[in-house]
């Protein structure tokens, strides 16, 4: 069983403890997506794209007019291409 333990932090330090974390995670998260993009497909639906991001088809949509995600057409179907989509998602703006 883990054991939780409270500090007495400033706001400050909590905000830098929390980004550190966040950093972390994110970091992890983008290599594993790195690692995953020579084991996977290269073009992916729609749907592939909402379920790679964890998001609705709504948000796919908005990015797509955004222009935040680049997509190619091919008669009425939409495709993403992973790779585009793993760049884009390194160079977005961070959080902290």
């Amino acid at each position: 069983m883990n054991t939780i333990k409270l500090y007495e932090l400033t706001p400050n330090e909590l905000t830098t403890q929390v980004n550190e974390g966040l950093k972390t995670y994110i970091e992890n998260l983008i290599k594993t997506l790195s690692e995953q993009k020579s084991s996977k497909k290269e073009f992916l639906s729609r749907k592939e794209t909402a379920e790679f991001f964890g998001v609705s088809l709504p948000t796919i949509h908005s990015w797509i007019n955004e222009g935040l995600i680049s997509s190619y057409k091919m008669g009425n179907r939409t495709y993403f291409k992973r790779s585009e989509l793993i760049e884009q998602l390194l160079n977005s703006k961070s959080v902290a």
